[in-house]
């Protein structure tokens, strides 16, 4: 993640060093906007299992694409497009165990709806909330263990700014935070897990607009 972070920072520098002569312009009907950011997905776990404990999974952190469309200068929809790989845990079994449950991976698309404000210069603060379709894929149990997780619907909020280096380069900071949980299955259902994943994702990078 700090090699993905100080890419964008000294790519961002350069192109803001180079173009920040031009005059920024607000977002018109009908603009694309596209981003690339690295993101952290940090779960803030909850549940229980059948076993007893509390399942986390691990934070990861990964490149991000993100695409928006404008139907004004002001409204919006987002759509991001990233993959992340998790270790699956069950901690504090019967008051201090550990059952480490393999890796899994997680593919989160996410649309939401957003409102772009337009009357702060260069800064171009946005609100959004929307919807969560989260599946998860390639378990790999530890252990010799089967594990399944359901794929299921979340909500999403979100909060941003983008930063206009010109009319079509920005500089962005994104935070979401998704409501997700998920049923888990181990050893066809001899163990079973109501699983809180509710992760903030957290990104920075840079957007071109046409």
């Amino acid at each position: 993640m700090r090699k993905i972070l100080r890419s964008l920072a000294i790519l961002a520098v350069s192109a803001g060093s180079i173009l920040s002569y031009v005059p920024a312009q607000a977002s018109e009907a009908g603009d694309i906007l596209i981003r690339l950011r690295g993101i952290g997905v940090i779960p803030d776990d909850g549940g229980n299992t059948t076993i007893g404990g509390k399942p986390n999974l691990s934070n990861s952190y990964v490149p991000e694409l993100d695409i928006s469309y404008f139907f004004t200068k002001n409204i919006a929809v987002e759509l991001i497009l990233a993959t992340t790989k998790h270790n699956a845990k069950v901690e504090n079994i019967n008051g201090g165990g550990t059952a480490d449950l393999g890796d899994v991976m997680l593919l989160p698309p996410t649309l939401t709806l957003q409102y772009h404000f337009t009357n702060f210069g260069k800064f171009k603060p946005y609100i959004g909330a929307g919807v969560n379709y989260t599946i998860f894929y390639n378990a790999d149990g530890a252990n010799g263990l089967d594990v399944d997780y359901d794929n299921n619907f979340g909500a999403a909020a979100q909060v941003g700014v983008d930063y206009e280096l010109n009319d079509a380069w920005s500089l962005n900071l994104d935070v979401k935070r998704l409501w997700l949980n998920t049923d888990a299955s181990i050893n066809g259902g001899a163990i079973k897990g109501d699983v809180d994943v509710d992760p903030w994702i957290v990104g920075v990078g840079l957007g071109y607009r046409f």
